[in-house]
């Protein structure tokens, strides 16, 4: 396939095509843009503006990686590769980000673009919005999702659909899980579905800092607060001014800053350090913790009364062992994220290394699994990710549930995998090759572990 454009004046971009062809270009639904050998674009058409999220002529001039954002532009580009081998690309699936900050899975094609003499001049590429396509093909697995996350699992469904009506309001919520869990995830998502979701979203970790700087991130200072404040410094409760603050790891603050807190909350207020004067904050609250604060309530180290202005709303999101029928998907994803910005293509996981997967207990949760993910893909040299590629904790395959004793009680791990097997049967009408497919395991693996019971 070759594209061949007119020559023009240097520096013209508009005019580098035909204007029959940019007319033929505008007319399809596919995205189209071209570039020149500094990756420049040369043409942008109508739906390609459409699905990035902006205009032909902001995007024309720009270098492409700034326009498109896809999540192959810094290691793997589509573009590039074909630029340097000269072979076209056909059909790649990718994602990436529009200007709206909504991620949208694309179809990419590309080729080279030559001049009437037949000298590359540059590139052209294509691609296709799969956002139907993808949604049809959760609804087939039995998925649904939300913002940037997927899930087979009962828990996280109600969760899902609790989030729009919870995103709407301007209330405080507390969102509980282990470490790992996903809550910063869940917090973006809340913050880029509200009506603040143009101002900032402002992180402050409240378990990695001493009690002193923590004030002083949070609430700011004036010059001469204490020793080397030599000039005044905004907090966090500024910075997100008219967003969102968002205060993970909230159960480890100190009783004192706790009551300071309680205030904000309360009336809105606050004050930098060593000032006198109250400042109005006009920031929504989303707080996250691993620990269980009734507990710490009941106990004595958190305070009733800021627990009941935090817990307004309520996400409590569970522990990977408890929703096991997602790690397939999960693997896969992190996988295929390895191979955008590395660009070593792997085969998937072996049905053993799936099998070690689906064992695990995750103490770590998602976090964990995402590590191990990359660890393997490290290990792996070609072909499918065995189990020999996978961290040492997870190559004992008899290596039973996690221990009780944490804020949140774990289940068996042989009845977790069971009803993630039974689970899988009943989305498939009980098709044991489909729901080994989603498993990611063997036919013949789920045969017998179903003679097992």
């Amino acid at each position: 396939m070759k594209y061949f454009a007119r020559k023009g004046p240097p520096g013209a971009a508009s005019a580098t095509l035909s204007l029959d062809l940019r007319t033929i270009l505008d007319s399809i639904n596919d995205g189209v843009f071209t570039v020149d050998d500094d990756f420049r674009i040369t043409s942008f058409n109508r739906a390609a503006a459409e699905i990035i999220g902006t205009t032909p002529e902001k995007a024309l001039g720009q270098q492409c990686w700034k326009v498109f954002n896809a999540d192959i532009c810094e290691g793997s580009c589509a573009l590039k590769e074909t630029m340097t081998t000269g072979s076209p690309l056909i059909n790649k699936h990718v994602n990436i980000h529009t200007t709206a900050r909504k991620k949208v899975s694309i179809s990419v094609s590309t080729a080279l673009l030559r001049d009437q003499s037949g000298k590359v001049v540059g590139g052209v590429e294509s691609f296709r919005d799969l956002t139907l396509v993808e949604e049809l093909r959760k609804a087939v697995e039995g998925r649904a999702s939300f913002q940037h996350m997927t899930s087979a699992n009962h828990q996280m469904w109600e969760i899902f659909k609790l989030m729009p009506l919870i995103a709407q309001s301007d209330s405080t919520v507390l969102i509980q899980g282990e470490s790992g869990t996903g809550k910063e995830l869940m917090a973006r998502a809340i913050h880029d579905l509200s009506a603040r979701a143009r101002k900032p979203l402002i992180t402050l970790n409240c378990g990695a800092l001493p009690d002193t700087l923590l004030e002083a991130e949070l609430f700011g200072h004036k010059a001469g607060a204490f020793t080397d404040a030599k000039r005044d410094r905004k907090g966090r409760i500024a910075a997100a001014e008219g967003g969102t603050l968002f205060l993970d790891e909230i159960g480890d603050i100190s009783p004192a800053l706790q009551v300071r807190l309680l205030r904000v909350l309360q009336e809105r207020t606050y004050e930098p350090l060593g000032s006198s004067d109250s400042l109005k904050a006009n920031v929504r609250f989303l707080a996250a913790t691993h620990r269980n604060l009734r507990t710490e309530v009941k106990e004595g180290r958190f305070r009733e009364d800021l627990f009941y202005r935090l817990n307004v709303m309520q996400i409590a999101i569970p522990p990977l062992r408890e929703r096991k029928e997602d790690i397939p998907a999960l693997a896969h994803r992190f996988l295929d994220r390895q191979t955008a910005l590395h660009g070593k293509q792997l085969q998937g996981f072996s049905p053993e290394a799936m099998e070690h997967l689906m064992r695990h207990a995750w103490p770590g949760n998602i976090r964990e699994l995402e590590n191990a993910v990359e660890h393997a893909f490290v290990l792996c040299r070609q072909g499918q990710i065995r189990p020999q590629d996978l961290p040492a904790a997870l190559q004992d395959t008899t290596s039973g549930p996690l221990a009780e004793g944490g804020t949140f009680r774990s289940k068996d791990l042989r009845s977790q995998e069971m009803a993630s097997i039974q689970a899988a049967l009943e989305r498939h009408a009980g098709n044991r090759t489909a729901a080994a497919r989603e498993l990611g395991i063997h036919p013949t693996t789920l045969w017998r572990k179903l003679r097992r019971t």
